[in-house]
């Protein structure tokens, strides 16, 4: 389990009128130098000399640095049809060796000097497909399961190609990424449970628990209905 590149973005115009700059197209660099960015949206990236682009729902602590691992660009490749170097799908580190899936929420993970933390999955947006100019992207990335992951920086520190993934102790929890991706999309049992673990910032698990709410009582109403027209 190892880093494969390490990469910073080269800022491009973008068609959207609320940011016209996007931050998405990273190529690679010798190293990251990483510290942790102040809590919010807006805060800035993890990574020095890095750009985002959507400060409304892009940097802060919890998306300080993402990963992305290079068998998955290897995969979308074939997919594709075309070359998809490092850092082309946003990731400040391109990954070998780990499925960024089944990592654990806020599992630590030494990457170089740096401590990292497995924060919250990546949601992808629009930027992402007009990036892509893929029809349909949105839907497509999706559904293979595999959003890549955030991190924390935990410990400031250098990062660079060929460091290694070591990880540091276990959560007290089964929440993946995979699981916790798939629960940002929809699947209401598995939001059921993200929510019961309380393992993500509340950035994300308030509005979380507030559909499963909705869809306790939406389920109840049924049920309800159900019983009045059968008597």
């Amino acid at each position: 389990m190892q880093v494969v590149s390490t990469n910073i973005a080269v800022p491009h115009d973008h068609s959207v009128r609320r940011y016209p700059t996007t931050g998405i197209d990273k190529h690679p660099v010798d190293a990251l130098e990483v510290a942790a960015p102040g809590p919010n949206y807006g805060d800035g990236s993890g990574v020095s000399g890095d750009f985002v682009g959507d400060s409304d729902f892009h940097g802060g602590a919890h998306k300080a640095v993402y990963a992305y691992a290079r068998e998955e660009l290897d995969y979308w490749e074939g997919k594709l049809g075309r070359p998809l170097r490092n850092g082309s799908f946003g990731d400040n580190l391109t990954t070998s060796g780990v499925v960024l899936r089944d990592l654990l929420i806020n599992q630590q993970v030494r990457v170089g000097s740096a401590l990292l933390q497995v924060s919250v999955p990546r949601t992808p947006c629009g930027t992402f497909a007009e990036w892509l100019g893929e029809r349909g992207w949105v839907k497509t990335w999706s559904d293979r399961g595999d959003c890549g992951a955030y991190f924390r920086v935990l410990e400031p520190g250098r990062i660079a190609a060929g460091d290694a993934l070591e990880f540091v102790g276990r959560p007290d929890h089964d929440v993946t990424m995979g699981m916790a991706f798939r629960a940002k999309l929809g699947d209401v049992d598995l939001a059921r449970h993200v929510v019961e673990v309380h393992c993500l910032p509340d950035i994300h698990h308030l509005p979380m628990a507030k559909r499963v709410e909705v869809a306790d009582k939406h389920a109840k109403l049924r049920v309800s209905r159900g019983t009045s027209h059968s008597e």
